[in-house]
């Protein structure tokens, strides 16, 4: 039997959030739901997160992705996947892996800073 690979990704608060790591390309069932990060490792072998989502993992990983184009440019080789079915518990664990993980936006990776964002257009509106 093969050995799955695992890896622990930790978020701002100090919270490790177990993964299991798979190559890409990697499909999987619609209907499964959790939290991913597509990935690559670093020329010292430390893994670099490309994208971090969640969501339903038979939809979010693979070509149909929004940002496909971007992580395969990136140089994304493997998912790595936490299930999860509480869409509140996946919200929160994507939100603190990308406070700790700041490479996982553009332009180092392929998340985008929406709240940066909407601060600017409020900005706009206040005297």
């Amino acid at each position: 039997m093969e050995k799955k690979e695992k890896f622990d990704w930790v978020g701002v608060d100090g919270q490790r959030y177990t993964y299991n790591v798979h190559s890409l390309p990697r499909d999987f069932k619609p209907g499964i739901l959790g939290n991913y990060i597509f990935a690559k490792k670093s020329n010292a072998g430390n893994w670099i997160p490309i994208y971090i989502g969640q969501g339903d993992l038979g939809v979010q990983i693979g070509s149909y992705h929004l940002q496909s184009d971007c992580i395969k440019d990136m140089g994304a080789t493997h998912v790595h996947i936490h299930p999860n079915d509480n869409e509140w518990v996946r919200i929160s664990e994507e939100h603190d892996l990308l406070e700790s993980n700041l490479k996982a936006f553009e332009p180092h990776g392929c998340n985008f800073k929406e709240e940066e964002e909407e601060e600017k257009e409020e900005g706009l509106f206040k005297l």
